[in-house]
């Protein structure tokens, strides 16, 4: 057999290899093959010396057009899988309460097959889209009634039952809100539906954007108690026996 004769698979052969190899496999069979027909060490062999440089010129050939291994360690996979699965589902809403997002804090999100834990700053807006870190989205923000609050912008909206007469006369009301108590005056002989502005009591500032106020509407109550019952309340609240033992 001629050395420019040589097939891929007599180059194997000759170099004791059962298919292809890499460059260093491919030089540690050479090493030994070649040592082996070395023509001056005992039982060598001129012609077989000069095919085992064939074949591993050949198989160096071959070598060097197999396609390089693909460089990849298993967190790139995850995150490859994970960047996959959010891109194939549409991103999950942050559903916020109206206070949540006055105060701001953390809220859990499932998605993804799992619970999120989210930072949402104070004031933020419905529409409004947060950053997860580690998420190649934004998440959107929906803000939905709760507690007797709801959103619209910036500005909080709640209902307040007032007894019947101070519609009629007038007078002095106070309402509780998140803010604390907050006073009013009331004209007499108001007409319904009768809606008083808080300034500044909506949504906290964020960024460029002012703060948002707090609308109440009044609404008439037979169920209220008269003013004294009412005082009584108020003063019942105020010195509990736990304040009184602080």
């Amino acid at each position: 057999m001629r050395a420019d004769s040589l097939s891929f698979m007599d180059a194997r052969r000759l170099l004791g290899l059962n298919g292809p190899a890499g460059p260093q496999a491919l030089a540690a069979a050479f090493r030994i093959a070649i040592k082996a027909s070395r023509p001056d060490q005992p039982g060598g062999d001129a012609e077989r010396f000069r095919r085992v440089i064939a074949a591993y010129r050949l198989l160096q050939s071959e070598t060097r057009a197999l396609p390089a291994p693909r460089k990849t360690t298993e967190p790139q996979n995850t995150r490859r899988a994970q960047a996959a699965s959010w891109t194939a589902v549409p991103p999950p809403l942050i559903v916020l309460t109206p206070m949540q997002a006055l105060t701001g804090g953390s809220v859990i999100v499932q998605a993804w097959g799992r619970n999120l834990l989210v930072h949402v700053p104070p004031g933020v807006r419905t529409a409004d889209r947060v950053r997860l870190k580690g998420c190649p989205t934004l998440l959107r923000v929906l803000i939905r009634p709760a507690d007797g609050l709801s959103v619209l912008g910036a500005d909080l909206f709640m209902d307040w039952a007032i007894p019947p007469r101070l519609m009629r006369d007038g007078g002095r009301i106070e309402i509780d809100t998140h803010a604390g108590s907050q006073a009013a005056w009331l004209v007499p002989d108001m007409v319904e539906p009768v809606r008083l502005r808080l300034p500044g009591l909506g949504l906290p500032a964020r960024g460029k954007r002012a703060a948002g106020d707090l609308f109440v509407k009044l609404t008439p109550s037979d169920d209220l108690p008269s003013a004294a019952e009412d005082m009584l309340l108020r003063f019942t609240r105020v010195w509990t026996p736990e304040r009184m033992a602080a």
